[in-house]
C-alpha cells in the first residue's frame, strides 16, 4: 500500500469532516492524526477494505476519533503532553496497583473517593476499579455483562461520581484504571435488543444463524470456558429464532469484529471512558476478538490488528491513556498482546503476567520452585517498552495455565501435577491447609481451576480456625513472601483488596440467586472495616500483614532497580526450594538487588557463590528498612527461614 494513497484519502476526509468539527482548535489533534493515520489506514484496510463503503466507514472513525478529542477535558490534554514527552513513566518502579469493587470496598464510587488515604496509607498509588458500568441486576458475570456502554450502573454511582473520583485522584498522583469490556455485551443491551426484535443492522453485531450449521462447525475446534455452568458456545435465542455465539455465558452475546460498525462502536466507548479520567483502560478477553471456523477462535492474527487499530486510533485522541491487555493465554501468545517485532507497546503497554501468578502457587503447594524456575525461562521476553502486572490474587479463579512441556522439565506428569495442585489447593490433600474451591470442573477432561481468597489459600483461614499462633504466623510468612516476589519481580504489582488484611473466604454469595452459582464469589468480599481497624492493632494478624506489605511497597518505590526495563536475571540458587532473581539497575552506578525467597516450610541455605559477583562476602551489611548495620554473613551460606526472604545489594541485606 503506497503511502500516498493513505495521505490522499487524509486529505479528503478532512474536507468532509463536519463543520462543527472543521471549525475547532483542532492543532494536537491534526498532528498526532497525520503521524498515525498511515498506519490506521493500512490496518483498517486490512480488515475491511473489501468493503464498497470502506472510505465511508474511514469518515465515520474519524469523526469519532475528532468528536472524543473536542469534549477531552483541558486537565486530561495536559497529562497527554506530559505523558508524551516521557513515554516511559509508567515503566517506573513507583507504580503500585489495588484491584477492587468499588461497592465490595466501600458500597459505592463515592466510598471509594473517601477511602482513598486508606489506600495511599498503604502506599497503593493505582486503583483499579472493577466493572461499573450498567448490567443487569441479575447474572452478569461480576460486572462483564455490559447492557450499557456509556452509563455508571446505579447500585455504584454516576458518571459525575466517577468523574468526581478521577478528579481527586489525580489531586493524589493517583492512576484510575477502568474496565471496558470489548468482546461481548449483555443480551439486554439495547443492540441486542434491537437485533432480538428482528433488526438486520443489529443482528450483525453479533454472530448469529437461523440454524445449526455454521455453529456446529465452529463447535468441532471451540473448547468451553465455563463447561461446568455454560457448556457450548451458543445459546438458542427464542426471540429472535437465531442461535447466537455465547462463549462465556448464555446471557452474554460476542460481537462481531468483522463489522466495522462494531469496531467504531467499541473504539468510541473507549475514547468515552478514557474522557471520564481514566489514566487506564483494561480490554476484556481481547484474545476472543475474532472467531475464524476452524480454529479455537482464541489469539488470531485479526484480534491483534484490532488491538492494534485501537491503540494507534487512541494515541491520536488520548495519547496519555494505556492499554491492559486481559489475556489469560498460553505463555508463548501472551506477550504478543504487547505487540510483536517492536520495541514499545504497538497493542497494549501492560498485561496480565498470570503464568508467573500460577507458578507462584505452584511454588506453594510443591514447596520448591522447580516449576517456577523452568516456566519463568521458558516465557518469552517482553518489549521494553511494555511491562507486566504481577499479582498474587485477582477477582477470577486460579488457572493452571503453564506448559505441559515445563511441568515435565521439571520432573512431573503434566496431568497428576495438575491433579495434585487442584486438590491442595482445595485442601483434599493430605496436610494441606488450603481452603480453596473447584471451579469451572469439565468433566470430559477433568481440568478444573481454583477459587478463594490469598488467606485462604496461603493456610490461614484454617490456622485462624485451629487458634493455633504457629500455623498463622506461617501463613503470614507466607504471604509476605508471595507480596515480596510480585514486588520486585519486574512489572507494576497488583494487590487485591482484603488481601492486605487476611481476608477470608466469604460465603455470603450462597444467599444471592444472582451468584450463588458462581464460587469466586468467594474471595470478591464486603471489606469489614472494623477488620481494617485492626491494622492499627500491634501484633493482630491484620497490622502484621498490612505493614509488612506497606513496608515492602515503601522500600520498592525508593529502589530504582525495580524499574522494569528487561532488568531481571534468574539466579540458580543451588536450592531447588529457593527461587532467586538479580534486578540490576537502569542507573549509571546504581545497586543491583538480588532476591530470593524460601517456599519450604522450613529454614533453607543459600551458598553464597549462588549470588555469584552481585554479592561480595566478609563485608558488613547495611539494612534499609531502618537504617542499622548488622552483623557480616559467617560461612559460605546464607540461612532464609521458613517461608522467608531476603532483598540484597552490594552493600548488604535489605531484610524483612
Amino acid at each position: 500500500m503506497y503511502e500516498q494513497v493513505s495521505h490522499s484519502l487524509l486529505d479528503k476526509i478532512l474536507d468532509e469532516l463536519k463543520p462543527d468539527i472543521r471549525k475547532r482548535d483542532l492543532r494536537h489533534f491534526y498532528t498526532r492524526l497525520g503521524a498515525n493515520f498511515y498506519a490506521i489506514y493500512s490496518l483498517f484496510h486490512h480488515l475491511y477494505g473489501a468493503r464498497d463503503d470502506f472510505e465511508h466507514k474511514m469518515l465515520k472513525l474519524v469523526e469519532v476519533m475528532a468528536n472524543q478529542y473536542i469534549v477531552r477535558e483541558p486537565a486530561l490534554k495536559r497529562s497527554d503532553i506530559m505523558r508524551e514527552r516521557d513515554h516511559h513513566w509508567f515503566l517506573r518502579q513507583d507504580w503500585v496497583g489495588m484491584a477492587l469493587y468499588s461497592d465490595g470496598f466501600n458500597e459505592n464510587l463515592n466510598g471509594l473517593r473517601k477511602n482513598l488515604p486508606y489506600l495511599q496509607e498503604l502506599g497503593v498509588n493505582m486503583v483499579h476499579v472493577m466493572p461499573i458500568l450498567e448490567c443487569p441486576k441479575g447474572a452478569s458475570d461480576g460486572g462483564y455483562a455490559v447492557s450499557n456502554f456509556r452509563d455508571v450502573d446505579e447500585r455504584i454511582g454516576t458518571l459525575d461520581d466517577l468523574r468526581k473520583l478521577a478528579r481527586h485522584m489525580r489531586k493524589r498522583d493517583m492512576l484510575l484504571t477502568l474496565d471496558v469490556v470489548v468482546n461481548h455485551t449483555s443480551d439486554e443491551h439495547p443492540w441486542a435488543m434491537q437485533a432480538k426484535v428482528g433488526n438486520a443492522r443489529y443482528q450483525e453485531y453479533y454472530y448469529t444463524y437461523h440454524d445449526r450449521d455454521v455453529p456446529d462447525m465452529f463447535e468441532q475446534t471451540m473448547p468451553e470456558i465455563f463447561p461446568e455452568t455454560s457448556p457450548g458456545n451458543f445459546t438458542y435465542s427464542d426471540e429472535m429464532q437465531r442461535w447466537v455465539m455465547t462463549v462465556f455465558n448464555s446471557y452474554q452475546w460476542d460481537l462481531n469484529y468483522s463489522n466495522p460498525d462494531v469496531f467504531i462502536e467499541m473504539l468510541d466507548v473507549i475514547l468515552f471512558w478514557a474522557n471520564q479520567g481514566a489514566d487506564i483502560v483494561r480490554l476484556d478477553a481481547v484474545a476472543f476478538l475474532w472467531k475464524k471456523i476452524g480454529t479455537v477462535c482464541q489469539n488470531e492474527r485479526e484480534a491483534h490488528l484490532i488491538l492494534q487499530l485501537m491503540k494507534d486510533c487512541c494515541q491520536v485522541t488520548s495519547p496519555g491513556v494505556l492499554f491492559i491487555a486481559e489475556a489469560i493465554v498460553a505463555p508463548v501468545e501472551v506477550t504478543k498482546y504487547f505487540g510483536e517485532d517492536a520495541i514499545n507497546a504497538k497493542e497494549c503497554e501492560i498485561a496480565y503476567n498470570a503464568t508467573y501468578m500460577a507458578l507462584l502457587w505452584d511454588a506453594v503447594a510443591t514447596k520448591n520452585a522447580k516449576l517456577l524456575n523452568q516456566g519463568i525461562r521458558s516465557l518469552p521476553d517482553k518489549l521494553d517498552g511494555a511491562t507486566w502486572l504481577n499479582y498474587v490474587r485477582c477477582h477470577d479463579d486460579i488457572g493452571l495455565g503453564f506448559d505441559d512441556a515445563d511441568i515435565a522439565q521439571a520432573g512431573y506428569e503434566p496431568k497428576a501435577h495438575r491433579r495434585f495442585l487442584i486438590d491442595y489447593l482445595t485442601g483434599k490433600f493430605p496436610g494441606s491447609p488450603a481452603r480453596g474451591e473447584p471451579f469451572g470442573i469439565n468433566e470430559k477432561t477433568g481440568d478444573a481451576r481454583v477459587s478463594g481468597t490469598l488467606a485462604a489459600l496461603a493456610g490461614l483461614e484454617s490456622a485462624i480456625e485451629s487458634g493455633d499462633e504457629q500455623s498463622i504466623q506461617r501463613s503470614i510468612d507466607l504471604i509476605l513472601l508471595l507480596h515480596s516476589m510480585v514486588m520486585a519481580f519486574g512489572g507494576i504489582p497488583l494487590l487485591y483488596y482484603g488481601d492486605e488484611i487476611g481476608t477470608l473466604n466469604s460465603h455470603a454469595y450462597e444467599d444471592d440467586p444472582g451468584k450463588v452459582g458462581d464460587n469466586r464469589w468467594l474471595h470478591r468480599p464486603q471489606i469489614d472495616w472494623d477488620k481494617a481497624a485492626k491494622r492499627k492493632e500491634h501484633g493482630s494478624i491484620e497490622q502484621r500483614i498490612f505493614d509488612g506489605i506497606k513496608q515492602q511497597i515503601a522500600v520498592r518505590k525508593h529502589t530504582p532497580s525495580f524499574s522494569d526495563f528487561n532488568n531481571r536475571e534468574l539466579l540458580d540458587t543451588g536450592n531447588e526450594h529457593v527461587f532467586g532473581f538479580v534486578r540490576t539497575s537502569p542507573l549509571p552506578g546504581g545497586d543491583p538487588v538480588i532476591v530470593i525467597g524460601n517456599f519450604d516450610a522450613k529454614p533453607q541455605s543459600v551458598p553464597l557463590q549462588a549470588l555469584g559477583h552481585y554479592y561480595k562476602p566478609g563485608q558488613s551489611v547495611y539494612e534499609d528498612l531502618c537504617g542499622s548495620v548488622i552483623p557480616q554473613i559467617e560461612g559460605d551460606e546464607l540461612e532464609l527461614p521458613a517461608h522467608g526472604f531476603h532483598w540484597l545489594t552490594d552493600r548488604g541485606l535489605t531484610h524483612f
